[in-house]
């Protein structure tokens, strides 16, 4: 970290500047104090700076660029390997049994993320218009969830950027007043687990957009390259790295990850939130390793469970 003056019109700009090398390259972040600032004026403001800058090159090396998610042949005939060990023919959902998926995704995908709606309230409130005594927001964001399930049964759209902001703002609309837009400059995010643990850094919000571009291009140009399942957990995981929202992307990210699998003739699949420590370790799996298997086996034992719930529907 080094203090850097820049002179512009006869004044000087002072920002504190921090290098670092990624992927081979070095690359350089800086951040403004003011201008024409004294000795004494920059002494309080230089620690916040060196902060948010140590912060923001943690997630810019934490961010992997999908175009270099290429898995080797001797990874790819393991995954699939692992996929043929399970039976995932369950695609054709009858209409009873997509109630049943509805209220059981809408119930985990929130409870993840710390709604206290229990699964009989959220039956009530889908199937009834029954409010419990909860949040208003968390009663919204139940009925956010389905309308959202309901997009992706019907789109034909596989991934953009449009979509996953219509589902943000599906699911959010009465909820968050952000519904539906980018981090807007300034604002980036810690992701913290139910227990309160930072378990990732999003990515610099100057580099949302384009990271969501790379993601959509390389999903056009892999989508018959691989198993659905393995572009379902790279869509997801890329996603939840580069976090373009405020809030919500954990819930955003597991449904584009359904929508890929269904645009591919599969299932969707339901993350529970018993398993919410070990779906957050398999995204720092991928974050720190590039390690996909971790995500693919919890997809796999999710679609296990799934098929119990299902019986006799």
């Amino acid at each position: 970290m080094h203090l850097e003056v820049q002179r512009r019109g006869g004044k000087k700009f002072y920002y504190v500047a921090h290098s670092f090398r990624h992927e081979g390259k070095v690359k350089k972040l800086r951040k403004y104090l003011g201008v024409n600032l004294t000795e004494e004026e920059i002494a309080p403001l230089r620690p916040d700076a060196e902060t948010a800058l140590m912060w923001r090159a943690e997630a810019d090396k934490n961010i992997r660029d999908p175009l270099k998610t290429v898995l080797s042949p001797r990874e790819m005939a393991s995954i699939k390997s692992l996929i043929g060990k399970h039976d995932i023919k369950i695609s054709h959902l009858s209409e009873e049994q997509w109630v049943r998926f509805t209220e059981l995704f809408a119930y985990n995908t929130n409870a993840i993320e710390g709604s206290t709606v229990n699964l009989a309230e959220v039956k009530g409130i889908l199937e009834k218009d029954k409010w419990p005594e909860r949040e208003k927001w968390e009663i919204a964001e139940t009925y956010g969830v389905s309308d959202a399930i309901n997009l992706i049964r019907t789109t034909k759209e596989h991934l953009s950027i449009e979509l996953l902001m219509e589902l943000h703002r599906i699911v959010f609309k009465n909820s968050k007043g952000f519904a539906g837009r980018l981090r807007p400059p300034g604002v980036e995010v810690d992701v913290k687990n139910r227990y309160g643990e930072v378990v990732h850094r999003g990515a610099p919000q100057k580099q949302v957009f384009n990271l969501l571009k790379e993601l959509v291009e390389w999903y056009a140009e892999n989508k018959k390259r691989y198993h659905p399942i393995v572009l379902a957990a790279v869509i997801h995981n890329q996603f939840e790295n580069i976090h373009p929202f405020e809030d919500g992307n954990g819930r955003v990210g597991r449904l584009l990850m359904n929508n890929i699998l269904l645009k591919h003739g599969l299932p969707p699949v339901n993350i529970e939130l018993k398993s919410s420590k070990e779906y957050y370790s398999t995204l720092q799996a991928y974050e720190q390793e590039g390690n996909l298997r971790p995500s693919i086996e919890l997809m796999l034992k999710s679609y296990d469970r799934l098929r119990n719930n299902l019986k006799g529907i």
